[in-house]
């Protein structure tokens, strides 16, 4: 008899009919006779209690086995159980199964179980990862980001995008900040022990790249993992029209703080004929249609958020659904800025034109001035990547940045720079090697044409939707550094 999930039986009606249920205990008691154990399997928030009853005459010859098997459970341990289920006289759970079979799967020494009923902080669930999915907390966070993965796909397939992978091993710096973690299977000990002879041998220490023979490398060049698949994204975008992506990338940004990770998921759709306007306007249906999602398929679990991790959550993301995003220019929003520093608002970073928006600014726009989410776009091109298109006054590039509040900055994305020699102008002010990007400049070549998209990383959405504070805590297994190991 196959075992149904437990958050289907809880819809089940509680008719006497005979269920089979496999789970881990979350607690054992035992109450003048009457033994209650709380299963659950992860298919949703709530436990379903499993009851048995010694002091009942009863004809079933498995008793006697069931008390055996009782013996075996503690916190943690795994169960199937055959029963009936039936209305449970308890408040707060509409059924519950009365046990004839029990079988104890796998036994868990309590003396020796990391999770144990008193309150853990996340720093200490953090080290036992590979165990942390069975806390409440994680649970949720897991079925929450499963759902808005499910989300992301609904939206871009039933707006007919074609979902693309993008490389993850690349020899192009989308970001152009060479923050990439290197592809390579040179040994590394092999050339240092070079380096260390050719040291002896007078060499300068800025001579020491000679060393390295990239052509007997795997690749025959520098490789490293992509930090995003957008440009690979605008090749296809370029003969299909609407794509996306959603896969992993990776940036070797040495910053431990709760706001970074090493590997992340990136969802960056490429929209052929789009313009700035276009890009914006769909961006603003994204973000809501995804937290509409989160609000009406994860109900129970952001109720616990609400609850125990992020009082206001709902109202926070249900106000963002029901509101029309405030579009506004960078020089505006740094006028905006400098005019409340004047006014007394504190700042850890001063606010001028030609600084990048720091997230206090970010949440002091959102919060503070317009009170709803706000689009800041037309960026000053320093501050912005190589491939935005340059607008007419030469300093600033049609990017924008979608701040919410709450948290500041969720997604942003620009129209791309679709002339071939502006953008080959983009690429030697900026001293990056033009060989690189070959296979890129023939877009602008042949039949170039507009075209916008934009990025969001899948961990900062799940982090905002749950409240959840530290990034690192809404992703299975988090990379950052000094941090690789499970």
């Amino acid at each position: 008899m196959v075992p149904m999930l437990i958050k289907d039986l809880l819809k089940s009606s509680p008719d006497g009919h005979q269920v089979v249920v496999c789970g881990w205990v979350r607690t054992v008691r035992d109450s003048k006779g009457l033994v209650f154990i709380q299963v659950n399997d992860g298919s949703c928030f709530a436990n379903i209690q499993l009851t048995f009853d010694r002091n009942a005459p009863s004809n079933n010859a498995n008793v006697n086995n069931i008390e055996e098997e009782l013996k075996k459970l503690n916190t943690g341990a795994s169960v199937k159980a055959k029963g009936m289920l039936v209305e449970s006289p308890a408040s707060g759970q509409a059924v519950e199964v009365t046990l004839e079979e029990l079988k104890c799967l796998g036994t868990c020494n309590p003396d020796e179980y990391p999770l144990q009923k008193n309150k853990m902080s996340m720093e200490y669930l953090r080290e036992h990862a590979h165990l942390r999915a069975r806390t409440n907390t994680f649970g949720a966070v897991y079925r929450v980001r499963n759902q808005m993965a499910f989300a992301v796909h609904s939206f871009f397939q039933e707006r007919g995008f074609q979902y693309i992978n993008a490389p993850e091993i690349t020899c192009s710096d989308c970001e152009g900040a060479g923050e990439m973690f290197q592809v390579t299977t040179l040994s590394m000990e092999k050339i240092a022990e070079l380096g260390v002879k050719a040291g002896q041998g007078g060499m300068k220490i800025e001579d020491a790249h000679k060393i390295v023979d990239y052509s007997k490398d795997f690749f025959g060049k520098k490789a490293s993992l992509t930090v995003s698949g957008q440009l690979e994204a605008e090749t296809l975008a370029t003969a299909l029209s609407r794509v996306y992506t959603f896969g992993p990338t990776f940036r070797a940004e040495n910053s431990n703080t709760p706001r970074h990770l090493s590997e992340f998921w990136m969802i960056e759709p490429e929209m052929a004929f789009f313009d700035l306007d276009d890009d914006m306007d769909f961006q603003e249906d994204f973000v809501k249609y995804l937290l509409n999602w989160a609000l009406t398929k994860c109900r129970e679990d952001l109720e616990f958020f609400d609850k125990r991790i992020q009082p206001g959550l709902i109202a926070q993301l249900e106000a963002v659904v029901n509101s029309k995003f405030v579009r506004i220019t960078y020089t505006d929003a740094i006028a905006k800025l400098e005019e409340a520093a004047k006014n007394g608002a504190k700042f850890e970073f001063t606010p001028y034109w030609g600084c990048d928006i720091a997230t206090e600014h970010e949440r002091y726009l959102t919060e503070q001035i317009f009170k709803c989410p706000v689009m800041v776009y037309n960026y000053p091109k320093e501050i912005k990547s190589f491939y935005m298109k340059l607008n007419e006054d030469g300093k600033t590039v049609k990017a924008v940045d979608v701040l919410v509040p709450g948290i500041g900055e969720l997604n942003g994305g620009s129209e791309r720079e679709e002339d071939y020699d502006k953008l080959m102008k983009a690429i030697k002010d900026r001293g990056m090697d033009e060989s690189v990007y070959d296979w890129y400049m023939d877009l602008r070549k042949f039949g170039t044409v507009p075209h916008s998209g934009f990025g969001m990383g899948f961990e900062r959405l799940i982090r905002y939707v749950t409240g959840m504070e530290n990034i690192r805590d809404v992703i299975p297994y988090p990379r950052a550094p000094k941090l690789a190991d499970f």
